[in-house]
């Protein structure tokens, strides 16, 4: 089963929430697999402490244009074809944008000269280890580069699969998130009750909703807010799976790279709870 932690908006405590839930599956003799797609800012780590393996170059194919068969401005489908604007026609050559270019391979299909080979770009690194029993993998953006999509879908690549997938998914609504959700079983919306939370808590019901998936929401950090997020959740007919109370012993063990579940009583119990509720729901959606 593949299990997506998400959130509309940062700051939330997504992968508190995920860290905490994967080592109370592994607590349980559930086989985990963890997989941390939010490689623009990956912070798994620091809570699963995984010992992890050498760190993996990942690349995307780019076009490299041979201007000596290359028919030229007569032709130009290649530049025509591509919706990502990575190629223009400059003078007397075509040139290649490599950092807008999505790898999709079109143009080189397109090209009636077979003057389009193929090059890389180099996007980021994936590096996989275990923590424990869980099995850890996660990936790191290049600094400068523009699109994580592609990287996400490497880290998932490599992930090894086990009885429960859990994705630490990047915050918000864009690419990004659609590419860590998308083969989801299963999507958990982590909020907390302010205003904030709230606003973007709906953009991630819009999306998951379009999308078709099965979700419930965990309320994050529960009693430093009001009750607006539980009327929504009410109203919207959302399944809230579980809260977990805000404290500042809470606050300072997550920020020390601690543990919740296993350090503050009634966590573990709300866990317990959160996990029947995903089986419940999931099993309902099949």
């Amino acid at each position: 089963m593949r299990i997506a932690i998400a959130s509309g908006k940062g700051g939330t405590g997504k992968t508190t929430v995920a860290v905490n839930f994967a080592a109370y599956l592994d607590s349980i003799g559930t086989k985990v697999s963890f997989t941390d797609c939010d490689v623009e800012e990956p912070n798994a780590h620091f809570f699963l402490k995984p010992e992890l393996g050498p760190e993996k170059e990942e690349f995307i194919p780019v076009p490299v244009v041979d201007e000596d068969k290359c028919i030229g401005e007569s032709c130009r489908k290649c530049i025509q074809l591509c919706r990502f604007k990575s190629l223009i026609w400059m003078v007397d050559s075509v040139m290649v944008f490599a950092e807008l270019c999505h790898g999709c391979g079109l143009c080189d299909l397109a090209c009636p000269a077979d003057a389009i080979g193929e090059g890389r770009r180099t996007i980021g690194t994936t590096s996989f280890g275990k923590s424990g029993n869980i099995d850890f993998t996660s990936g790191l953006l290049r600094i400068g580069e523009a699109m994580s999509p592609p990287l996400i879908k490497a880290v998932k690549k490599i992930s090894p699969k086990a009885e429960i997938n859990i994705y630490d998914c990047p915050p918000g609504t864009s690419c990004p998130v659609v590419t860590s959700i998308e083969d989801a079983d299963f999507v958990v919306l982590v909020t907390e009750p302010t205003p904030f939370g709230l606003h973007d808590l709906d953009l991630a019901v819009q999306l998951l909703d379009t999308l078709k998936q099965p979700y419930g929401v965990i309320i994050n950090r529960s009693g430093m807010g009001d009750d607006r997020v539980e009327k929504y959740l009410a109203e919207k007919e959302i399944p809230l799976l579980g809260t977990l109370p805000h404290s500042r012993e809470a606050a300072a063990i997550y920020s020390g790279g601690g543990l919740l579940y296993e350090a503050i009583p009634g966590f573990k119990d709300e866990f317990a709870k959160i996990w029947s509720s995903i089986q419940i729901l999931s099993n309902g959606a099949r």
